[in-house]
């Protein structure tokens, strides 16, 4: 499955499923095939992905520093902070313009 996350406000930002199930469940919303995230959830959303790209990154770090020591890091090499970007820049645009962003319509 492909997630296509739409607003009125600005472009599709399109990813993989596995990046899609992981962004909703960082903004606290079940993986469906579609849904919907309001106006007044965005400011939230935006909180727990920036929120999560700062664990992200430390554990990144940790890791990097000292070999020795084994971290669990979800996902691929991809940073969180560029995957999570244009979610982020999409979901700041659509609050901006006071509109929702939705999936799977």
């Amino acid at each position: 499955m492909i997630y296509k996350f739409k607003s009125q406000a600005a472009g599709e930002v399109i990813m993989l499923q596995a990046n899609g199930d992981q962004m909703l469940t960082i903004v606290g919303k079940e993986p469906a095939a579609q849904g919907i995230i309001t106006v007044a959830q965005i400011p939230a959303a935006i909180a727990a992905l920036e929120a999560a790209i700062v664990v992200h990154e430390a554990a990144e770090a940790k890791r990097s520093k000292d070999a020795e020591l084994v971290v669990e890091v979800d996902g691929d090499s991809v940073m969180l902070r560029h995957r999570a970007g244009p979610f982020i820049d999409l979901l700041k645009t659509s609050a901006q313009a006071g509109k929702d962003v939705v999936w799977g319509v």
